[in-house]
């Protein structure tokens, strides 16, 4: 009995500790935008396939980005390795990757760990891209899976695909997880109204150039 009492004390612990330790400073629209959607995704798991044309839809309609944070799930056998491919393609381009994604989503049930680098090479191939023998010879990839993750375990990421609208405002949340689904445009409409104007990146200054007349004053 004691020690029942004692683990239920020290989860409730755990719990209190972790929604005070949460880091949702990631929570937020990229330079540029003041509302963005962002989701932490398995390629493997299901219901992100799911939710992924709502998503794109959603992005499309009010045109605002999605940033996006690969958590491949332990239970998972392929979608880590899914994962490094995805950030091979997105050193490419940020467009490829995304293409990617939609490629495993749409192809999900399809693919095993057996497979998965012939699929990868397809389609690397209907994209007029090369795929290397070796996608990944440094890990470099591997590492930045490894920070996505490690990101969502600071916001608190417990499930694929969890989804968040966010926005620039000042004041109040600027973050709203996505729950209901049939929501989603609903608190669109609601972070837009209270964002801020979005700001614009700075651009870096230049040095002016020394003309040869204030060169030769110099020496």
């Amino acid at each position: 009995m004691l020690l029942r009492v004692f683990v239920i004390v020290a989860t409730f612990l755990m719990l209190v500790t972790f929604s005070y330790s949460a880091d949702t400073s990631v929570l937020k629209p990229p330079p540029g935008q003041s509302v963005a959607i962002v989701e932490f995704l398995d390629l493997q798991c299901p219901d992100c396939a799911n939710a992924n044309p709502l998503l794109k839809e959603a992005a499309k309609t009010y045109n605002i980005p999605i940033v996006r944070y690969d958590f491949p799930l332990p239970k998972h056998n392929w979608s880590y390795d899914a994962a490094v491919i995805a950030k091979y393609f997105d050193s490419k381009s940020k467009s490829l990757g995304a293409a990617w994604r939609d490629y495993c989503f749409e192809n999900q049930p399809a693919i095993s760990p057996e497979n998965l680098r012939s699929n990868a090479e397809k389609f690397a191939s209907q994209n007029k891209t090369a795929l290397p023998f070796v996608v990944d010879p440094d890990g470099k990839f591997a590492g930045e899976v490894k920070a996505d993750f490690a990101v969502g375990q600071r916001v608190g990421i417990e499930h694929t695909p969890t989804i968040y609208v966010v926005s620039n405002k000042a004041y109040g949340k600027p973050f709203v997880e996505v729950v209901d689904r049939s929501k989603l445009y609903s608190i669109i409409d609601e972070m837009r109204a209270q964002a801020g104007p979005a700001t614009t990146p700075a651009k870096p200054t230049k040095t002016p150039k020394t003309s040869s007349l204030a060169k030769k004053q110099l020496h």
